[in-house]
């Protein structure tokens, strides 16, 4: 297994050359910056923190098919639709970021910027940590980012003492952002720190959710604090997104993609889930089969469109895309008008509602989870009906108005007040799957591992995962380098959690 990752080396040196003031004096270009600013070293790290990792159509179209929102139609099998990887191990080297950001404070002393400046540092150390420890299990956070202070092979930390500090963290860059004012570099949220504010707030929830196996009583109080304190994201306008612009440098990775576009179809999971609740976003997300449309069926029919099936083997998934058995997505991904495409989503308010209403439904906080359910819903669906990216010619005639909105809860769609907890807390899982399509966050697979719902599909005689055909792997391994770099502490990892074989599919402590 190998994760896609969000979390990116930037390269950031800072030179001091010393010669004499007359040469520095003849020798300045005045069109190239000569000191590095606080808000450069914040846009450095914003963008290697959360761009996609390589920015192209085929590495975007495969990074769909890890939590089961697509299916690779080629011939050749993609290791990353049988549960398999071309490299299953993990990195550090987003730590190195943590260095930049000891800089970027530093540089922002007397800069009335300064607080903010520090509760971005302190997020971002926070966000490395979480996406690390999922992805592997123990890793070095205490001692993260300090081989200036000599650190150079940090001790590895217990993964549960890694969230503590992850939320230690996120609380302490909330109270910093509580008392900031809004700072310049920050190509997410615009600079404005009430947003910053209130995504700290939210992630903690997130990261609480995301435990739930293995919360303590302390914690669920810390969630109930924090619910009940209210600074928390208040609608679409405080998603946590990364923007595209219609430049080389900033351009949507399935840009021009209609070479990848034909190969890859919404999985079967994804289309009978939509359907199940008479979901447009459904039309939003893919086109009909064509063997439907032959067969007399209209585009704006909800049985025009069929999934492909992750599970089946290459030979048989490229005969039925070869007879348009498939509904592939939407040509408006692919599109080669703009650069611009739907922004990429990796926090969302919609899923703050989702994880208030489970944590209702669980008794960490009081509360109608109903509508808190029913409110994250109608934000996801009115996100789409005002995407201004979305091309309606591509929507099949089925496009989000705000008469279905109002209309959406009928049938499966209605909340089960009826049902077994069970139930409504599918319902609440399968609305946060539905926010994952075409992105490339991974939370959708976390909550699959934790919940296992919904449940991906598996056959183990398509399985890639040799290990453990008859399972999903659970993590990644460590970099091959760290048994040189740090193998005091890599050794000591890998014992006292998996009993000496570092392997995809040992379980971690989160999941035990």
């Amino acid at each position: 297994m190998k994760k896609i990752h969000y979390i990116l080396l930037a390269t950031v040196s800072l030179t001091i050359a010393s010669s004499c003031k007359k040469f520095d004096t003849l020798n300045t270009n005045p069109d190239v910056p000569t000191s590095v600013s606080p808000d450069l070293l914040a846009t450095s790290v914003l963008k290697s923190t959360y761009r996609f990792w390589n920015p192209n159509p085929t590495d975007w179209g495969t990074a769909q098919l890890w939590d089961k929102h697509c299916t690779n139609l080629q011939n050749n099998p993609n290791p990353y639709q049988y549960f398999s990887s071309y490299y299953p191990y993990g990195g550090f080297g987003g730590a190195q970021n943590l260095t930049i950001l000891k800089r970027m404070v530093e540089l922002a002393q007397g800069n009335p910027q300064l607080p903010s400046y520090e509760g971005l540092a302190l997020f971002l150390k926070a966000s490395y940590g979480f996406s690390t420890t999922l992805d592997m299990g123990d890793i070095p956070y205490s001692e993260a980012g300090k081989a200036e202070e000599g650190i150079t092979q940090p001790k590895y930390d217990k993964q549960a003492d890694v969230f503590v500090g992850v939320l230690n963290d996120l609380k302490a860059a909330e109270e910093k952002f509580a008392v900031g004012v809004n700072f310049s570099g920050d190509i997410m949220l615009g600079g404005n720190a009430g947003k910053w504010r209130r995504l700290c707030n939210a992630m903690q929830l997130r990261v609480l959710n995301t435990i739930s196996k293995k919360i303590t009583p302390a914690q669920k109080a810390r969630f109930a604090e924090i619910f009940a304190a209210g600074n928390l994201m208040t609608g679409n306008a405080d998603n946590f997104q990364l923007s595209y612009l219609d430049n080389t440098n900033a351009t949507y990775p399935f840009y021009n993609g209609e070479g990848m576009r034909v190969n890859l179809a919404m999985s079967k999971l994804m289309v009978d889930a939509l359907k199940n609740v008479n979901d447009r976003r459904l039309f939003y997300f893919g086109e009909p089969a064509a063997y439907k449309i032959t067969g007399g069926l209209l585009e704006n029919d909800f049985a025009a469109y069929e999934g492909a099936p992750s599970e089946l083997s290459p030979n048989l998934l490229d005969l039925n895309r070869a007879a348009g058995k498939y509904s592939l997505v939407n040509k408006r991904y692919a599109s080669s008008a703009s650069r611009i495409g739907d922004p990429y989503i990796y926090f969302t308010y919609a899923e703050q509602c989702f994880i208030i209403a489970e944590a209702i439904e669980e008794g960490w906080v009081t509360g109608n989870a109903q509508t808190y359910y029913e409110n994250g819903v109608k934000a996801q669906l009115d996100y789409y009906r005002t995407l201004s990216t979305v091309i309606q010619g591509n929507l099949h005639g089925m496009a989000i108005t705000q008469t279905y909105i109002d209309n959406y809860f009928t049938g499966e769609a209605a909340y089960k007040t009826a049902g077994t907890k069970l139930q409504r807390e599918q319902q609440i899982w399968m609305q946060r799957y539905f926010i994952d399509f075409f992105q490339g966050g991974g939370m959708s697979f976390r909550t699959f591992q934790r919940t296992g719902y919904p449940v991906f599909p598996l056959d183990p005689a398509t399985s890639l995962n040799s290990g453990a055909p008859t399972q999903v792997p659970k993590r990644n391994m460590y970099p091959t380098d760290e048994v040189t770099k740090n193998p005091v502490n890599y050794k000591k990892a890998v014992d006292e959690q998996f009993g000496g074989t570092d392997d995809v599919n040992k379980t971690p402590w989160w999941l035990l």
